[in-house]
Order: structure tokens, then sequence, then C-alpha cells
């Protein structure tokens, strides 16, 4: 950090390019929170004080925490990515995939919600196996059906309301700020709901518009990749149920 003006204590971050993004959070001796920015790679803050409350733009709030839900989904939300890629095997079909990302979308964001607001309180070492057994389950009825069968949607809505409380965990962990508290729960939704709506449309392109109309796609695109999806899911599971 550096100063402008010792006096009035303003005064500036900057961020090695080599660490990554991270929140700066700044608070009063009385835990007042007076200032928060996401740092980019080798950015640098705006001017805020030590004492003075610098107040939160709006539409900066907003670019943020969008931000960071879709960044939590691509690249860092592998185990979300491979959830929405094995809901979409099952059938590239617009309809099905539609309504079982709608389900999942509804689940997640109750629980998201309810999660942040300390409503509802899962540790992690209880939702983040589950999460992971999750992507095994689908991925494995993947590998039995090609239709979407009464059961599934109740199962994902269940499986949405857990990865729900895995996203209301991080953003718990990243903070949120007290002035902007309902936009900035919103916005990391909205962040999420584009990273999940990209890995649809990346599948779809690379997978489904390619392939869909093959006679060997069930068995050379949906069966494999859903076999792979299951078993990182179930390794998952082992690892953070038992490591």
């Amino acid at each position: 950090m550096k100063s402008r003006n010792l006096k009035e204590e303003n005064l500036k971050f900057f961020w090695d390019k080599s660490l990554g993004s991270i929140i700066l959070r700044v608070n009063s001796i009385n835990n007042e929170d007076l200032y928060s920015k996401l740092i980019e790679a080798g950015d640098q803050s705006n001017w805020f004080s030590s004492e003075k409350k610098v107040k939160e733009k709006l539409n900066e709030n907003i670019k943020t925490y969008v931000y960071l839900g879709f960044k939590h989904i691509i690249p860092k939300g592998l185990d979300h990515i491979l959830f929405v890629l094995a809901l979409f095997l099952l059938s590239p079909k617009l309809r099905p995939l539609i309504l079982q990302v709608s389900i999942f979308t509804l689940a997640h964001t109750i629980t998201l919600f309810l999660g942040v607001l300390d409503i509802i309180k899962i540790p992690s070492t209880i939702v983040e196996p589950i999460i992971a057994l999750s992507i095994s389950f689908v991925a494995i009825e993947n590998l039995f059906t090609e239709n979407l069968k009464k059961l599934r949607p109740y199962i994902i809505f269940i499986f949405g309301l857990l990865h729900g409380l895995g996203f209301a965990g991080v953003l718990n962990e990243i903070g949120i700020s007290e002035g902007l508290f309902i936009s900035s729960l919103i916005s990391f939704n909205v962040g999420v709901e584009f990273g999940q709506i990209s890995v649809i449309l990346l599948s779809y392109i690379f997978i489904a518009l390619l392939f869909q109309k093959k006679s060997w796609y069930r068995n050379k695109i949906t069966k494999p990749l859903s076999l792979i999806i299951a078993a990182i899911g179930f390794y998952w599971f082992v690892e953070r149920l038992f490591f």
C-alpha cells in the first residue's frame, strides 16, 4: 500500500500479477465495512481511507459479483461443469435439457440465498461429498436410459439444493458487501447462470451439433463421456469423504 496524503490516510493497494486475484476488504477498528474491491492479478485498487467509508458504486458491485459467479463455474467449478454436462448428455434435445437445467437452477438459487442468509447451515464436509456423488449418480443414469424419466427431475432438484449450498459456502468465503448485499447475491447467482449457459452452449456446439445425428452418438459419445464423469465424481466422493 502507499498513501497519497498521510494526513487524510488515503491509501491504494497493489497486487502482484503472479498471485492471482483477491478481494480486498478494509474494516474499521469497530469492524465497519469501509471498502471492498476485486483486485485482479497485477491490478490496483482505487484510493480508499482506513477511517472513512468509501461508497461502493452499484454498477461496480454488479460487475464484480457477476464475474465472481461466472468464474466459480468457468474455470474453477469443474464439479459443477461435469454435473451440467451430465445433464446435457442424457439427450441433446432442447426440451429435456431446458427442463433439467431450469429445475437445477431453481433449486440451487433457493439454497444459495438461504445459505448466505444463514437460514440453512450444513457443513461443507457433508455437502461437498454429496455434490460429488450427485455427479456420479446422474452420469450413471445416462448409461441406462436416453429418456427423461419421471423421477429424474425430482432427483435433480434435490441435488440442485445441495449444489446451491456449495455456492453459498463459496460466496460466504468471498464475503458480501454490507451496503449492497442483495445486489451482490443476485449478481453472483446471475454469474453462475452465465457460466452454466456457457457450458451448455459449448457442449451443444462441440458435441451435439457435430455428432447428435450420428447413429453411434449414444454408444460413442453419451456412454463413454458419462462413464468418465461418473468415475471422476466417485473419485471426488471418496476423496472428500475420507481425505
